[in-house]
C-alpha cells in the first residue's frame, strides 16, 4: 500500500525543500524505465550532454560545451567540459559518455529509449574531453533526444559496484543534487552537490551549486493531503496538483502557480492491435468517437486542459493540421454504425456479438490523477453502444510492469513529448514493441516514414515524413487522443526565482536559481 502522510508530518525548512508527488519509480536507473516518477528527479541527480531550453526546441550546452555536425549528418563531435565531477568525486570524461551510451544502446538489454541515440556506428574519444559520435544514418533530432533523461551520463564504477541494486541503493551522477537515501513509496532524499557549477549555458542565472541543502521528493498519493500540505505551507513544491485545486492555489496568499513556456503531454486511451477484438480498425475508430472531450475536460480535468483535436499539440514542431478532428469528433451514432459494419450485432442483453463471441474488452488503468475517472467514462460510453469494458485498476508501482504484457485491450496513460516526430517514433515504430509501442503496431509503411523523418537532413524532408505518418496513424485509430494537459508548478510564494520547465513534465528540471 502507498504511504500516507498527515499535513503535520511534512515539515519544510529553509534548507530542506519538500517536493510532493504521486508516484515513485521501481528504481532510479535512467535506462530501465520511462516513467515520470524516475525521470523527473533524474534530471537533478544527473546531467545530459545537451540541455533543452525553455522553448523545448533549442539545445543548450551542458556536459558538452560545444559540438560540430558534419555536412552529411553522420558525425557529431562534442567538446566536453573538463571541470565536471560525479557526486563521488570521480572526474567526468568522454569514457563515461561512451559507457553510458553503449549500455543504453545494448540490444540485449532492451532498454525502452535506446532508439533516442540513433543508429550508432562508433563512439570514440581522441582525448578525455572529446567525443566523436558516428552514426550509420542521419538522425534529425539527435540533439533534442540527447536532452532526455534516458541520455543521463552514469558512472560505470557505480553500476558495477551496486549491480542489481544500481538505482535502488544508490546513484552516482553529475547533477546538482546527489543521492542521499530512498525509502520506496515514501521519500527520495537528495542533497546538494557542492562542486556543481556547470548548469546549462544560457538558461539559468546561476550555474550552481543550488542554494539549498536538500530536496525531498515525497510520495503523497491522496489529493486532499497534497492540497492541504501546500495551503498550510508544509511543502514547498508540487507539480502533481489536484486539478480542482488550481484556482484555489492561485488565490492563496502564500502560493504561486507557474506554467512553462512550452509543454506537450496528452492523456489518451491506447488500443492493443494484436488483441482479437482490436484488430479491426472500425472497432478502434468506434471507440474513439464515443468520447465527448469538452465534457471530459470540464468534468474530470476541471477545465485545466485542452480538448485534444489530434494526437499532437498544434504548437508542437511538425504538427500536421490535416489530422485535426479526424479521431476526436464525438459521434456515438457513428460508433454504432462502425460496429455494425464490422459485423458486431446487438444482442438481447444490450451487448454486441459476432460469431458467438461477446464484444468484451479489458482496460488496464492505475490509481493516479484522472485515470480512474477516465476509465469509467469510457466504460459508460461503450456500454451505450453495446461494448462491455471490464476495468482492472493497478497501483502505480506495478502498473508499468502490467502494461508491458499482452493480456489486455485498452489502457489509460499520458504521453509527454517534445515534437511530433518524438511522439510518433516513441509509440509507432515497430522496433519499439512491446514498450513503449504497447499498441504492438507493426507496419512497414509507418516504419519507412519514421525512418525517413529521423534520417532527414533538411527541415522540409523531416516535416513531410512526419506529416504523412501522423495522417496514417490517425486513419488507423491506434491511440485515442483525449486531453492536452497543462503543467502547473505550485510553489511557496516566498521561494524566489522559480520557473517551470516543460521537458517531459519535469517542472523543476535542474532546480537551479531557486532561492528559499
Amino acid at each position: 500500500m502507498a504511504a500516507s502522510f498527515s499535513v503535520a508530518s511534512m515539515c519544510a525548512s529553509a534548507q530542506t525543500l519538500v517536493n510532493i508527488r504521486t508516484q515513485d519509480a521501481p528504481k532510479y536507473d535512467p535506462h530501465s524505465n520511462t516513467s515520470s516518477g524516475m525521470g523527473h528527479p533524474m534530471f537533478m541527480m544527473g546531467d545530459t550532454l545537451v540541455a533543452l531550453d525553455w522553448d523545448l526546441k533549442t539545445p543548450r550546452p551542458l556536459l558538452a560545451k560545444s559540438w560540430d555536425v558534419s555536412k552529411d549528418g553522420l558525425t557529431y563531435t562534442f567538446k566536453l567540459r573538463d571541470d565536471v565531477t560525479f557526486c563521488s568525486g570521480k572526474k567526468f570524461t568522454a569514457a563515461d559518455v561512451i559507457y553510458s551510451f553503449n549500455r543504453l544502446a545494448n540490444p540485449d538489454a532492451k532498454f525502452p529509449f535506446y532508439w533516442r541515440l540513433g543508429e550508432i556506428d562508433t563512439l570514440s574519444a581522441p582525448d578525455p574531453h572529446t567525443l566523436v559520435y558516428k552514426l550509420k544514418r542521419p538522425h534529425s533530432e539527435l540533439l533534442i533526444d540527447l536532452t532526455n533523461f534516458a541520455a543521463t551520463i552514469i558512472n560505470e564504477d557505480n553500476v558495477k559496484a551496486l549491480g542489481s541494486d544500481f538505482g535502488v541503493k544508490g546513484f552516482d551522477g553529475t547533477g546538482p543534487l546527489c543521492w542521499e537515501s530512498w525509502e520506496p513509496r515514501k521519500d527520495l532524499v537528495l542533497k546538494r552537490h557542492p562542486a556543481y557549477k556547470w548548469g546549462p549555458a544560457g538558461m539559468y542565472k546561476d550555474p550552481g551549486p543550488v542554494k539549498y541543502e536538500r530536496m525531498i521528493w515525497r510520495i503523497v498519493p491522496e489529493e486532499t493531503t497534497r492540497m492541504a500540505a501546500m495551503l498550510a505551507g508544509q511543502a514547498d513544491f508540487t507539480h502533481w496538483a489536484p486539478l480542482q485545486a488550481i484556482d484555489t492555489f492561485k488565490k492563496a496568499p502564500n502560493l504561486a502557480v507557474y506554467e512553462p513556456d512550452s509543454f506537450f503531454s496528452m492523456s489518451y486511451y491506447g488500443l492493443k492491435t494484436t488483441r482479437e477484438h482490436m484488430q479491426d480498425r472500425r472497432v478502434r475508430a468506434a471507440i474513439s468517437h464515443l468520447i465527448d472531450r469538452d465534457e471530459v475536460n470540464k468534468a474530470i480535468f476541471f477545465g485545466q486542459g485542452y480538448p485534444a483535436r489530434a494526437l499532437v499539440h498544434e504548437k508542437a514542431q511538425d504538427f500536421n493540421p490535416a489530422t485535426l478532428d479526424t479521431l476526436s469528433k464525438h459521434d456515438p451514432a457513428l460508433s454504432a454504425r462502425l460496429l455494425d459494419e464490422a459485423g458486431w450485432k446487438m444482442g438481447a442483453d444490450g451487448f454486441r456479438y459476432k460469431d458467438g463471441k461477446k464484444l468484451e474488452l479489458l482496460l488496464y488503468s492505475y490509481t493516479v490523477g484522472q485515470n480512474p475517472k477516465l476509465s469509467e467514462v469510457l466504460q459508460g460510453a461503450a456500454r451505450k453502444v453495446g461494448i462491455d469494458i471490464k476495468i482492472q485498476m493497478w497501483d502505480p508501482t506495478v502498473f508499468f510492469q502490467k502494461i508491458a504484457q499482452q493480456d489486455y485491450d485498452i489502457w489509460t496513460l499520458s504521453v509527454p513529448y517534445t515534437s511530433a516526430g518524438d511522439q510518433m517514433y516513441l509509440y509507432y515504430y515497430s522496433k519499439n514493441r512491446p514498450v513503449p509501442n504497447r499498441m504492438m503496431w507493426n507496419d512497414p509503411e509507418t516504419d519507412r516514414l519514421l525512418d525517413a523523418g529521423r534520417g532527414a537532413i533538411t527541415e522540409e524532408a523531416r516535416r513531410d515524413a512526419y506529416y504523412k505518418v501522423q495522417k496514417l496513424v490517425h486513419d488507423e485509430a491506434l491511440m485515442i487522443p483525449l486531453i492536452h494537459s497543462r503543467l502547473h508548478l505550485i510553489a511557496r510564494k516566498s521561494i524566489k526565482n522559480v520557473r517551470a520547465h516543460g521537458n517531459y513534465g519535469a517542472a523543476l528540471y535542474k532546480g537551479l536559481d531557486i532561492q528559499p
